[in-house]
């Protein structure tokens, strides 16, 4: 029986209330399955400021190197809005997706059947729909340099933030979207803005490149990243892989998270480079949406964003693919059966809370597994 080691950030807001319903289902595994998962805890976001007035610790950071997956919650909030830039609560995630070298961030957006109604767009239109955005993590204009505000004189200030790609980022994105593809519908929809940045005219250069090199079996097309949000919109089951950088990615998927019926549905895995000695990868897996505050404590919080970032690490840092399977089934069953927390039901459809559909997502593996409660 193999041993696996997580470290949990729960991190501000609803984060820790969806990190609970998270613990319920590693205790589940670890109790039923092949392999036991031991996890510790510890603070990022607002929560770390509190204590160490940073972002993260350069403890918690060594932990964060050290354990085989890292689950996180969310940062952020109002409290927060009046520290220094360096050590706002983003800067703790920020830094572990640059420190653990994270740069592809793969994120799904899935319309279960039973919420093709929740969806702003017709149902038709996202019915069966299932896409991977595949987002450049740590390079682009989060990350370029220089990046700074600047007094000009007359009472005038200059924002800087600078864009900046080198060739090989961008080909070890594009063979992470291809590679994937080739596991789906084997096709690409590169997005970029080339008719107004050179960043853009090198993005196009350089996937197109690798695609002919060595993926001349997938399927490629190019799109601008603004008319891929229209097309999002139009008619998403055009695509399959969608691949761009940083900042086009930060907006598309969330786009994308909104054709599923919430932000509160869309998991994320942001990966690391294949360990050449161990065949591992660094990663940090969590949910696309943000803190919540609003709504922090009052059980109201859909934890299913969570629960299935946890089934992509079964999937993607531990190889379990038959448990990830069970456990979105587990999701998908708990949908099915018209359960609901506020953010997806319907009017006049009763809800749950937080601990309620974690509950019920831990008893459908029961169910499909065999286990007594």
């Amino acid at each position: 029986m193999a041993s696996n080691k997580l470290l949990l950030f729960p991190g501000d807001g609803i984060g820790p209330e969806i990190m609970e319903e998270v613990k319920k289902v590693i205790s589940w595994l670890s109790e039923n399955g092949e392999d036991t998962f031991e996890y510790e805890e510890g603070l990022v976001g607002g929560s770390a400021y509190d204590v160490h007035g940073c972002a993260i610790s350069e403890e918690d950071m060594v932990k964060a190197q050290a354990a085989d997956a890292v689950i996180f919650g969310a940062v952020g909030g109002p409290k927060w809005d009046d520290v220094p830039y360096d050590v706002r609560p983003e800067a703790g995630l920020l830094r572990l997706r640059k420190d653990l070298g994270l740069f592809a961030n793969l994120r799904p957006a899935i319309c279960y059947p039973a919420l093709a109604d929740a969806s702003s767009l017709k149902k038709d239109i996202i019915e069966g729909l299932d896409i991977l955005i595949v987002r450049e993590l740590t390079g682009g204009v989060y990350f370029g340099e220089p990046k700074e505000i600047i007094e000009l004189g007359n009472g005038q200030k200059r924002g800087i933030d600078t864009q900046v790609y080198d060739s090989y980022e961008i080909e070890r994105i594009a063979g992470v979207a291809f590679d994937l593809a080739r596991t789906r519908g084997n096709k690409v929809c590169s997005m970029e803005k080339r008719n107004v940045m050179k960043s853009g005219v090198l993005w196009n250069e350089v996937v197109t490149s690798t695609h002919k090199a060595d993926y001349a079996d997938v399927e490629l097309e190019h799109m601008l990243a603004d008319a891929g949000g229209m097309q999002l919109v139009r008619w998403p089951k055009q695509f399959d892989v969608i691949v761009t950088d940083n900042l086009f990615g930060d907006m598309l998927s969330d786009v994308a998270a909104m054709l599923t019926g919430s932000l509160g549905m869309l998991p994320s895995a942001s990966l690391g480079a294949t360990d050449e000695t161990t065949g591992k990868r660094k990663a940090l897996y969590e949910p696309v949406h943000g803190s919540a505050p609003d709504i922090a404590g009052a059980g109201a919080a859909n934890p299913i964003a969570m629960i299935a970032s946890f089934a992509m690490a079964l999937r993607y840092s531990f190889q379990k693919i038959a448990e990830a399977d069970m456990l979105e089934k587990a999701i998908s069953n708990a949908l099915d059966k018209g359960l609901r927390t506020k953010d997806i039901a319907q009017q006049g459809e009763a809800t749950i809370t937080t601990a309620q559909m974690g509950d019920a997502i831990v008893a459908e593996l029961n169910a499909l597994a065999g286990v007594s409660a």
